[in-house]
């Protein structure tokens, strides 16, 4: 569920900026192959290390990009 929530992060901001995920990628100095196998839902290849890199290269604190409501109202990941 984190990895989900993580990507309908990138997603919004990714609309709220009017950009591709291919430039997102370029910000970042990923490859467009890193962005898109994380936005793959059968795939979701998220690291912490991507993740720093993308809000690195969206002008974005780590802290700003988990501030807000998607990760706020996540169910626990253990029952």
């Amino acid at each position: 569920m984190i990895k989900d929530a993580i990507v309908e992060r990138f997603v919004q901001l990714c609309k709220e900026r009017s950009i591709s995920y291919t430039h997102l990628a370029r910000l970042a100095g990923v490859s467009p192959s890193t962005v898109y196998s994380m936005l793959q839902p059968d795939r979701r290849d998220v690291s912490a290390i991507t993740v720093k890199k993308l809000c690195d290269g969206l002008e974005l604190c780590i802290v700003e990009f988990y501030d807000c409501d998607i990760f706020r109202n996540l169910p626990p990941e253990i029952e």
